[in-house]
């Protein structure tokens, strides 16, 4: 064998080797992320007068739960699983006239009374929230959906100088608005 075909068939082999190794890293990239216990991990995102606003959360499945019967009302929810639900902002954002600075920050949802649910942003994590290290808390409303939603499922969807925030769970949806803060 010449080396001339020796080297074209090495660059052959190598090529064929090199686009399978590609194809299974762009495949594990693809993939959906997923916390420790197997949950995906979500992601929701708008950008909101020049700013981009991202929520990353737990998508935990219902497997024949009930959504209301894992809260009693009073509670105070982490809106997802294994991780804690956070919203980064680039530029501070007004939640019903309360003022969250740009950062990272932490997302609940409160279950007042039956009926009556509130978005909380917190600087704290759920185990050490306290009402002081509350930034905002707004209402929330209440909706029925059709087609039910087996995994938790936040979206950002941009509204003119509103963003609307939903979080979806088995037949429910919780609706709430902001902007960016001037």
């Amino acid at each position: 064998m010449s080396r001339r075909h020796w080297l074209h068939s090495w660059f052959v082999r190598e090529a064929r080797f090199g686009g399978i190794a590609l194809g299974l890293i762009s495949a594990l990239l693809a993939a959906p992320r997923l916390s420790a216990s197997g949950a995906a991990i979500g992601v929701a995102k708008a950008t909101l007068g020049g700013a981009q606003v991202t929520i990353r959360y737990g998508r935990p499945k219902l497997r024949g739960r009930h959504p209301l019967k894992m809260i009693e009302p009073g509670q105070v929810w982490r809106m997802g699983a294994d991780i804690p639900t956070t919203i980064t902002c680039e530029a501070p954002l007004d939640f019903g006239g309360a003022t969250v600075p740009a950062g990272t920050h932490f997302v609940f949802v409160r279950w007042v009374d039956p009926g009556l649910w509130t978005l909380v942003i917190s600087s704290k994590p759920l185990p050490q929230y306290q009402p002081s290290t509350k930034l905002a808390e707004v209402p929330m409303r209440l909706e029925r959906i059709r087609k039910p939603a087996e995994e938790v499922t936040i979206s950002l969807v941009r509204q003119g100088a509103l963003a609307r925030l939903a979080v979806s769970w088995g037949t429910y949806r919780l609706v709430c608005s902001f902007r960016r803060a001037r």
